[in-house]
């Protein structure tokens, strides 16, 4: 049974609500947080529930020493921490393979040296790239086409944790998890539907790829990765699988549709120079249905909170 869990880079956008949702966890009775706090999202510690017994570790992964601390007496990791900027990875390729794939090495060889066996490793179904056809879980390695530097280390790391698994004690489990939208207290705004609204409620007109409307791209409610996450924890017969976590596949036209409802005039710029990783492909989520998981989320609700939310910053929108 899972009582003690360690959530590296647990003040980031999905880390700081995946904390929260650990202490409705029945069976979950501390949480330690490890974060270099190199974003400073101080705010994320805030206001932590009262179902589980937190402690935060100023630390970086990178580090034997932190990681050895912060794995004294856990029982299941998450490791989250990485630099998950797809687009931004192009101008730091190197940072991006040190920090995601180097540093999920060095958290499988901490986990082995302090005898903790459950890692969850959150990767990205952008490494599936313009795949033909449907994007499956047993899809093979040689049809993976990532598309970018954060694509290409998050799928190296996944090699990394799926090998662990099969030559040694390492009970791993990787999720490939479609694209972020929906508010957290330590939020970002780099992906698609977040970046948009940011921009539509602080009055910045939306730049599109005008061929990329109809892209069709995987898409993920932030409360459907952390119970997701949270899920993998309370089963055992997942080890070494792979599961994509999907709440809808949608165009880039639905998603502005979908703005649309909060934002009546929202100004939009089409370009014809081809914007960096805009591929379409369908992801398939059928795998972890069948495992027990269900969905919650909505594109619409998960729209709509984030735009109250930031809204209520901003005068005059």
């Amino acid at each position: 049974m899972i009582e003690h869990v360690l959530v590296t880079g647990g003040l980031g956008h999905i880390g700081s609500s995946l904390i929260r949702h650990l202490a409705e966890i029945s069976s979950i009775e501390r949480v330690t947080i490890l974060d270099n706090l190199v974003t400073q999202r101080y705010a994320s510690l805030f206001n932590l529930p009262l179902g589980a017994d937190y402690t935060f570790i100023e630390g970086d992964v990178m580090e034997s020493a932190d990681m050895d601390v912060a794995l004294q007496e856990v029982d299941a990791v998450v490791h989250l921490a990485a630099i998950t900027d797809a687009e931004g990875s192009f101008d730091k390729s190197d940072d991006v393979n040190l920090i995601n794939f180097e540093g999920t090495k060095r958290a499988i060889s901490a986990c082995t040296r302090n005898g903790v066996r459950r890692l969850i490793f959150p990767s990205t179904t952008s490494v599936y790239g313009p795949i033909n056809g449907i994007a499956l879980e047993d899809s093979n390695r040689s049809d993976l086409k990532p598309q970018s530097p954060y694509a290409v280390s998050k799928l190296a790391a996944e090699d990394e944790v799926l090998m662990a698994t099969q030559q040694s004690d390492i009970d791993g489990v990787v999720l490939r998890l479609g694209t972020i939208f929906g508010p957290s207290p330590g939020m970002r705004f780099h992906t698609a539907v977040n970046k948009f609204i940011y921009h539509s409620v602080t009055g910045r007109p939306l730049t599109v790829w005008e061929d990329a409307v109809n892209l069709v791209r995987p898409y993920l409610d932030l409360q459907d990765a952390v119970r997701a996450i949270g899920f993998m924890l309370t089963v055992t017969e997942c080890s070494g699988e792979i599961f994509n976590v999907v709440t809808l596949n949608a165009t880039l036209d639905q998603i502005i549709g979908e703005i649309r409802r909060n934002v009546l005039d929202i100004d939009i710029e089409y370009t014809t120079t081809r914007m960096l990783n805009q591929v379409s492909y369908h992801v398939n989520d059928e795998k972890i249905r069948d495992a027990g998981f269900s969905y919650s989320g909505d594109l619409r609700v998960g729209i709509r909170d984030t735009f109250q939310l930031l809204k209520s910053l901003y005068v005059g929108r």
